[in-house]
């Protein structure tokens, strides 16, 4: 691949090199050899998501994106354009990606980007959404999404998820299946577009401050980028002055020749510093879910807890044309080998008519219940919503006994205004029943479930402690993965020695 580079100005650079021999079969696997590199990927790029934050504060406070984070999320970014590059993103090559978040000569895939010495404290705070929503359109049509929704404002419409470079990928692998050739044109015109989305890539994950260009550059060598590296001239050699400031008479000294380019030295990222950056992500993530939960945990046992130890629901309408509303049954398995009975503590129910006529509510085993209600048109409560209740119909009749003169609830109440049942939790299968007192149609009712649950203060602090030391945790492996220690050395460039002057 040439490595020359142009004299544009855009700090992101993007090089694909077309294999001169690709198999005409291989590609209708690939989908199946990169499945590892897809695990990967996927783990990478939540590290990603979560350093693209931390370096998002780090900029608005320091203007500077600490160097380890750019260096890593650089390397996911160069991860993922060589699987993109083997796989269906271009087809461009049958070499097998590397497992590295390092550049890679040998690879027919690159991708560069030149750190920033300072960025915009402005601009990290739109730029990433706002003043990239042209771009994230442009994209959408390029690599999937827009292309999907354009086909699809036509509901007859074939849809296509890939993008225009999916299309133009599978036109590519169909040609090549047949006549062993990729064609060249369909290479430079997939590769311009994979080349913008990278730089809009780069841009909204704020390593990058120039705006992306509207501008479609084709082409294996990135045509529109910076020389990201430029070599040490002879008029950067500096004169040598003698002692009091005179300098030194006769011919200045000869300048060695030049050598190859000097580069900034780029420090590796070691297996160890990328497991543990890995692991750190993985744990800060599990510990903001648990921090979630937590949260949750304490807002119910702190805030849904009324006067009378009970935490308690919103209250429901439920109604019904029939005789009956009838809960489905639920089961109850605690003790010794589960959860315990203590955990649960008391359940409470609470029933009111909304017309005002006494109302009757029980709990008894579903094998009663059902005996009871055969025959009987009642309704059963399936589901429970903020917006929406569902019920199942049940044919039938009017009883023919009262529900409180029955001898199967395990308890019971009945009467006018608010009727309460309250129910030590016992294994079974059990059903619940409202029904009017007078056994007659319309039951019409507003109910709330509670329960004392003396495990939960317990379970939120739990949960939010050892949230808070996993968090810590993980982010101490964070620290110490992306933190470079200063390694000793007069220069940090690597180039060819330049000879003492005598």
């Amino acid at each position: 691949m040439t490595t020359a580079m142009s004299s544009g100005t855009y700090p992101v650079r993007v090089d694909g090199a077309l294999d001169d021999r690709l198999n005409r079969w291989l590609w209708l696997v690939k989908w199946v050899l990169v499945i590892p590199h897809l695990f990967m990927l996927a783990v990478l790029w939540i590290a990603f998501a979560v350093l693209s934050l931390v370096a998002f504060f780090a900029i608005l406070f320091t203007r500077r994106y600490p160097r380890g984070i750019f260096d890593f999320n650089v390397g996911v970014l160069r991860w993922t354009w060589r699987v993109e590059f083997y796989a269906y993103g271009a087809l461009g090559t049958d070499k097998y990606p590397p497992f590295t978040l390092e550049d890679v000569p040998a690879y027919p895939a690159h991708l560069e980007v030149k750190y920033p010495e300072h960025l915009s404290r402005g601009l990290v705070l739109v730029k990433w959404w706002l003043l990239a929503i042209p771009h994230y359109i442009v994209v959408g049509f390029f690599v999937g999404g827009g292309t999907w929704f354009a086909t699809t404002a036509d509901d007859r419409a074939w849809a296509w998820g890939g993008g225009l470079v999916g299309l133009l990928v599978l036109v590519a692998a169909v040609v090549l299946l047949f006549t062993g050739r990729y064609p060249r044109s369909v290479f430079d015109l997939v590769l311009g577009m994979n080349r913008w989305a990278l730089r809009v890539a780069a841009y909204a994950g704020l390593m990058v401050d120039q705006y992306p260009p509207f501008r479609l550059d084709m082409g294996g060598d990135d045509p529109g980028t910076t020389r990201l590296h430029e070599p040490l001239t002879a008029d950067s050699t500096p004169a040598r002055v003698m002692p009091g400031g005179t300098p030194p008479a006769g011919p200045p000294p000869a300048v060695p020749p030049a050598g190859p380019p000097m580069r900034e030295a780029t420090p590796r990222m070691s297996a160890g510093r990328i497991v543990a950056l890995v692991v750190g992500v993985v744990v800060t993530l599990a510990s903001v879910v648990g921090l979630a939960v937590g949260g949750a945990l304490a807002w119910l046992d702190q805030g849904r807890r009324d006067t009378a130890g009970y935490v308690t629901s919103d209250q429901v309408a439920l109604s019904t044309t029939g005789y009956a509303l009838a809960s489905e049954n639920f089961t109850i398995d605690v003790g010794a080998t589960t959860v315990p009975r203590s955990w649960f503590g008391d359940v409470r129910v609470r029933v009111a008519s909304t017309d005002g006529s006494p109302v009757f509510v029980g709990l008894a085993r579903s094998a009663d219940v059902s005996g009871y209600l055969a025959g009987i048109g009642y309704t059963t409560v399936t589901a429970i919503g903020p917006d929406d209740t569902t019920y199942v119909e049940h044919a039938g009749g009017a009883p023919t006994t009262l529900p409180d003169e029955l001898m199967i609830w395990r308890v019971k109440a009945s009467g006018p205004g608010e009727q309460t049942i309250t129910w030590p939790v016992e294994n079974g299968e059990w059903t619940l029943v409202v029904m009017t007192a007078d056994a007659s149609a319309n039951v019409n009712v507003r109910t709330d479930v509670g329960a004392t649950a003396p495990a939960l203060e317990w379970a939120w602090i739990a949960v939010l402690a050892s949230a808070g030391v996993t968090l810590v945790l993980g982010l101490v492996l964070v620290v110490l993965a992306v933190v470079r220690r200063p390694r000793p050395g007069p220069s940090t460039l690597q180039g060819p020695p330049v000879p003492r002057v005598e």
